[in-house]
């Protein structure tokens, strides 16, 4: 970043699986007229990229190779980020089941994880206001955020959420099964060298339990306007 660069105001929400945290920073974004980061969809686009060139998703120099060769974009489209990959719209194909499964190799990787986070502050770069949501984007990727969340909730409930959003896609899953692989994933997440689950020492908590979409969006902007002594 230059010196005359605009300095972002970043705003993260960070938190597990399942305690709503998309739909808030989506939410959040439009209330305050500020981009959304989807930070899963970068993850997700390298994944795609390596998938689709038949690499092997646990050589990360490889992938690394095909990072530097290939050019990804990133463009915001109000409360969604279009994703490209050479030229090509992948903004579809990264949401497929088959990336969702895979994607999980990307994220273990403590060398790919250095890679997206500095993909993720150029991303930021020149922008006025950004908000991130991910589960090292507080403590990693935007350390001096103007404001960082930590989402929770019940884990019971989080399986629940997940569970009715498998029902809904045509998926029939048990509630068991989705909260076993939920505590093996919250497992991984917080166990990482690079990037672990955690929040930031000075992240405000919300517990997203008892709380709808419009309910958890609220308290968000609340702060974040108290906290930049905005009306």
């Amino acid at each position: 970043m230059t010196e005359n660069a605009i300095k972002p105001i970043v705003i993260t929400i960070d938190g597990p699986a399942g305690v709503g945290k998309s739909t808030a920073a989506r939410g959040l974004a439009q209330r305050l007229n500020a981009t959304f980061l989807d930070t899963g969809a970068m993850y997700r686009a390298v994944t795609l990229a390596a998938t689709e060139r038949g690499i092997d998703l646990t050589d990360v120099e490889a992938i690394e190779t095909m990072m530097d060769r290939c050019r990804f974009e990133f463009q915001p489209e109000g409360d969604t980020m279009r994703v490209l990959i050479d030229g090509a719209d992948k903004t579809a194909d990264i949401r497929t089941p088959e990336v969702t499964e895979q994607v999980r190799h990307i994220a273990s990787s403590s060398a790919l994880r250095e890679r997206l986070v500095a993909m993720q502050r150029r991303f930021a770069e020149g922008l006025a206001r950004v908000v991130t949501e991910g589960r090292d984007q507080g403590t990693v990727a935007f350390p001096n955020a103007a404001v960082k969340f930590f989402l929770t909730a019940d884990p019971t409930e989080r399986a629940r959420r997940r569970h009715s959003e498998l029902i809904a896609a045509g998926k029939n899953l048990s509630l068991q099964t989705v909260l076993a692989q939920q505590q093996q994933r919250d497992a991984g997440d917080e166990g990482r060298l690079v990037g672990p689950l955690k929040p930031a020492d000075d992240a405000i908590f919300i517990d997203t339990t008892t709380l709808n979409a419009e309910e958890v969006i609220d308290t968000l902007e609340k702060h974040v306007r108290e906290r930049l002594n905005e009306r």
